[in-house]
């Protein structure tokens, strides 16, 4: 057994460790969970997409409502997937950099960086963003997009959930990083997600 993993085996035995770890479990759940439930937002966005295509070039009768609920399904869609994407390792790195460092140092810049600049900025856009959302609710704001003109309320909220999905996902992931730093292993392999 290496250093390194003895290091990790004792670390996962202290109580910081076993309350950290549970953590960690818990919100990577979470996560995985509402991932897969903002998936189904697709369906909206795929239906009300082609009942237009067929209302307006078979039926030459297109709906006022497709361009708001197609708008506010990939809004939502793109929003709430962030903390998914975040928990999969699927954000843009410079790879070219990053590959060749040690775990350590990818943990000590991920560490540094959540807890600097992703945490504090994503409680800043909660903050306001939530603030923004009650506002749209009490004077029942409408889109102006379409002729629909659907209450936003709902849509202005996916930004403040987004920002505490994100922040939930991000003590997951600052974790994950500081146990790297400790033990110079990744707590969990990511993917390696090619485009």
């Amino acid at each position: 057994m290496s250093v390194s993993s003895q290091t990790a085996l004792l670390l996962r035995t202290t109580a910081f460790w076993t309350r950290s770890i549970a953590l960690i479990q818990w919100i990577d759940r979470w996560t995985d969970r509402t991932g897969h439930l903002v998936m189904l937002t697709f369906i909206p966005m795929i239906l009300g997409a082609v009942y237009e295509v067929i209302a307006r070039y078979v039926f030459n009768s297109p709906t006022s409502w497709s361009t708001d609920v197609t708008f506010m399904a990939n809004g939502t869609m793109f929003m709430l997937g962030g903390a998914y994407a975040l928990m999969k390792g699927a954000h843009v790195r410079t790879d070219i950099f990053w590959d060749k460092f040690s775990e350590r140092t990818k943990g000590r810049i991920d560490l540094i960086t959540y807890l600097l600049f992703f945490l504090p900025t994503m409680a800043l856009i909660f903050a306001i963003s939530f603030g923004d959302a009650l506002r749209a609710f009490d004077i029942q704001e409408r889109s102006n997009a379409g002729l629909w003109q659907p209450i936003l309320w709902p849509f202005r909220a996916v930004i403040p959930l987004t920002a505490l999905l994100l922040f939930m996902q991000g003590l997951s992931e600052g974790l994950k990083s500081y146990w790297a730093v400790l033990t110079n292993e990744p707590y969990i392999t990511h993917e390696k997600i090619e485009i």
